[in-house]
């Protein structure tokens, strides 16, 4: 019997497998290190570090860098500097520099910064939704509209969050029809794509692959991210759940930075280094150099006097100074 069962899961993860090698010629991925990844450390980090990791990441081929935040200072004091981030860092050509938005006033703030795209947060959860933004789910959504109803009329980029849809600190679990009524009227705000947020990262595949039915009754998967915070360990297996659905955007934090203030005992997100290091694997090509993406987890965990939460960022090391050797062994060609 147990021969069986072991054969049933083998023949299940081979056909997973050859489905995500079918779905997933490209991946976005939607770096949130400096900003998701940075707002729960509790050492400040200077605004000259903030932008020089915003530069790593853009050298490294990252394309999609969320680069601060314009809430309340008394609220989340590392992203105080949200301003001067935004006004004093390089852009490269080709790179997207999203901020978040909690209101009307961080709006009129931040399209002071020559901003293109903001992102808009409701909860998933009511229990949830009260300790991060004083206020319902409903009630944070129309706050939210007045947000994007501005920000189109502007001609902005809007995306939208939905945090804990598998799971809420308070609440505990999370029906996936409530999450996919909210992802249908962030889309009828005018959201071009909404990222669903494991915030307490409890999810498993199979409660991710729940989730994704319901969602998906009012959607297509291109206009779908996920967002998988890694405190179970469960990121990459979650990742590989939802590929099975075609989505073609992923967040994710260099060296696993993250945490929420108002989420106790949720750890990082999904590593930056873990998840390029996984679709090389596969054969997809992010055109990100793994290289210079460790050096820049490597650069701000040495500010922060903290080892990297990426297990790739310390299994590669120093052992490699070419890219594509790290490619060839992520795809078992050396």
């Amino acid at each position: 019997m147990q021969f069986l069962k072991s054969s049933c899961i083998r023949k299940t993860f081979s056909s997973t497998y050859r489905t995500i090698s079918n779905k997933v010629p490209e991946i976005r991925i939607y770096e949130v290190g400096p900003r998701d990844g940075l707002q729960n450390e509790s050492k400040f980090v200077p605004t000259d570090i903030k932008i020089e990791l915003i530069h790593k990441l853009a050298a490294a081929g990252i394309k999609n860098i969320e680069s601060a935040s314009f809430v309340s200072p008394k609220w989340v004091k590392q992203m105080s500097d949200g301003a001067e981030v935004m006004t004093n860092l390089k852009r490269s050509p080709g790179v997207n520099y999203p901020v978040l938005i909690p209101n009307l006033k961080g709006y009129e703030a931040a399209k002071k910064c020559n901003i293109e795209e903001i992102a808009i947060f409701p909860a998933g959860s009511e229990g949830f939704s009260q300790k991060n933004l004083n206020c319902s789910v409903e009630e944070g959504l129309k706050r939210f509209k007045v947000v994007a109803d501005q920000a189109v009329k502007d001609g902005m980029r809007v995306r939208g969050y939905v945090s804990c849809v598998l799971g809420c600190p308070y609440d505990g679990s999370i029906s996936p029809k409530a999450i996919a009524k909210i992802t249908e009227e962030l889309f009828a705000m005018g959201c071009y794509e909404v990222s669903l947020g494991d915030t307490i990262g409890v999810g498993t595949a199979g409660s991710v692959r729940k989730l994704m039915r319901e969602v998906l009754a009012v959607t297509t998967p291109d206009k779908l991210a996920l967002h998988f915070h890694d405190t179970y360990g469960q990121g990459l297996s979650n990742l590989v759940a939802g590929l099975e659905f075609g989505i073609k955007t992923v967040d994710s934090s260099i060296s696993g930075l993250g945490g929420c203030p108002y989420a106790r005992g949720a750890s990082g997100n999904l590593a930056t280094e873990n998840l390029v290091y996984f679709l090389y694997g596969l054969g997809v090509n992010t055109d990100v150099d793994l290289v210079q993406l460790v050096e820049a987890g490597r650069y701000i965990s040495n500010f922060l006097a903290k080892p990297t939460e990426s297990k790739v960022n310390r299994a590669i090391g120093d052992r490699f100074k070419n890219h594509q050797d790290i490619v060839k062994m992520a795809a078992c060609t050396i």
